[in-house]
């Protein structure tokens, strides 16, 4: 298989690359639109991009920076994150996150009737959220027996690449499709399932040509192969301490049938052939009480 010219736009440097500069604002405004599904009068047709810093007094913890926050132009605020691994606090970062955005429009004066409302999107490379079947969700506040909305100010939409499924250009059925076949098989994509996106949807394809690598400068390309790295140091950092824990809570559950077997009088023989303990293991567990 022949090596991509593209990509893989879940990096976060070709992430903000491509929705967080203002030479690429069109393809961010087009995002937005398509994935929120605005028209016409209700379309997005300026935004302004805002710090992405959500608490200075920490700015060097990097997960109190998101990827993009904008606002268009009647004050609407955007906060979109590229989330590449399962992060056990997401949800509650999120919705942390749409309240900070939330009240950074308050003036010195503190008046919040002209708060405007806030969207928090997330592109995820993995699940938030099982339950979810569809691999776009969205989530706002409403009443509990009734399904009134009143509380109109947060949404918050959760796309889940694991589970697009839909692997090839013709299966694409709308342009949200084609955006999610972008974020999932950038670096797949070939020139003539370019050619075929680009014909649907020709701000996917701009969108294409800024992680065309041979458009990059040698120092973004060292920067991105870097924080490749990173990521992969992450991943194995975090498959350790995964199978760390799977390999304490075996031993744990073995020490827990040793007590047992213990406490009924089994003998020390059959408790190691059961459990795998050693005899010193078990003769440790016999001193500290557990034979009755």
């Amino acid at each position: 298989m022949a090596l991509s010219k593209f990509l893989d736009p879940r990096n976060d440097l070709c992430f903000k690359k491509i929705f967080g500069t203002e030479k690429n604002k069109n393809i961010l405004i087009h995002f937005l639109n398509d994935i929120l599904g605005f028209a016409e009068a209700s379309a997005i047709q300026e935004v302004e991009f805002l710090s992405t810093i959500m608490d200075p007094e920490i700015a060097s913890d990097k997960q109190s920076i998101v990827d993009v926050l904008c606002k268009d132009s009647i004050g609407n605020r955007f906060v979109i994150e590229m989330q590449l691994a399962r992060d056990k606090g997401f949800e509650k970062r999120a919705q942390l996150y749409a309240a900070k955005a939330y009240s950074r429009q308050l003036d010195k004066s503190g008046n919040y009737i002209d708060l405007k409302k806030v969207f928090f999107i997330a592109i995820s490379n993995c699940n938030l959220l099982p339950e979810e079947v569809g691999y776009i969700s969205t989530h706002n506040i409403r009443d509990i027996k009734t399904n009134g909305h009143y509380l109109k100010d947060f949404q918050f939409v959760f796309i889940e690449l694991p589970k697009f499924t839909k692997s090839k250009v013709e299966q694409l059925e709308s342009i949200v499709d084609r955006w999610l076949f972008f974020f999932k098989y950038a670096e797949e994509t070939t020139d003539e399932d370019l050619k075929k996106i680009a014909e649907k949807a020709p701000i996917i394809k701009l969108a294409y040509d800024e992680l065309d690598k041979f458009r990059w400068n040698e120092k973004d390309l060292v920067a991105y192969e870097e924080r490749i790295m990173d990521l992969r140091k992450e991943e194995a950092i975090l498959e350790y301490r995964l199978d760390l824990a799977e390999e304490k809570g075996i031993e744990k559950g073995k020490i827990e049938v040793a007590k047992a077997m213990l406490a009924n009088n089994v003998d020390v023989n059959t408790i190691v052939k059961y459990t795998g303990l050693s005899i010193s293991e078990i003769e440790e567990l016999s001193v500290n009480g557990y034979i009755t």
